[in-house]
């Protein structure tokens, strides 16, 4: 059973990567072609619109943050995995009340249900290192809970 978030968070990456096919394509008719799917009205509608506005109204930053952790050429990222890693470091860098683990396991999990064979060890990479070094105190945190 997926729960509301993960199905706002599963149509920002749908829509992050429809406008990445198309980037001519406003926002707001990416949103409406998403809203005809019937699983729509069971998702977190603010999620959603915070996600898939806030990636698109700031994509040259949020590459600008995750380009430094690839550890591939950049045209070898595939569009899917790109969604996914530029939904993560908006919620990463923007959404503080979201604790960066769950953030992380999400995006591995939308990885694998939209992504390719391996993507989501490429992405867990990606994010482990951006939430490192944008979530430091949260990260030292965890990781001392965990050995204590």
């Amino acid at each position: 059973m997926k729960t509301a978030r993960r199905r706002a968070r599963e149509f920002a990456v749908q829509g992050i990567y429809e406008w990445e096919l198309n980037p001519d394509r406003p926002a707001s008719l990416i949103e409406k072609h998403l809203r005809e799917n019937e699983y729509f009205a069971k998702a977190d509608e603010a999620l959603f619109r915070a996600v898939l506005y806030g990636v698109l109204k700031d994509v040259p930053l949020l590459s600008g943050q995750i380009r430094p952790y690839y550890e591939r050429n950049e045209e070898e990222v595939s569009p899917v995995e790109r969604a996914v890693l530029l939904m993560a470091a908006l919620e990463l860098t923007q959404h503080p009340e979201t604790p960066y683990p769950v953030i992380i396991n999400e995006a591995i999990e939308i990885t694998k249900t939209f992504g390719g064979t391996d993507g989501h060890k490429f992405v867990n990479g990606v994010l482990d290192k951006l939430a490192a070094d944008v979530r430091a105190d949260e990260v030292a945190s965890q990781r001392a809970r965990r050995q204590g």
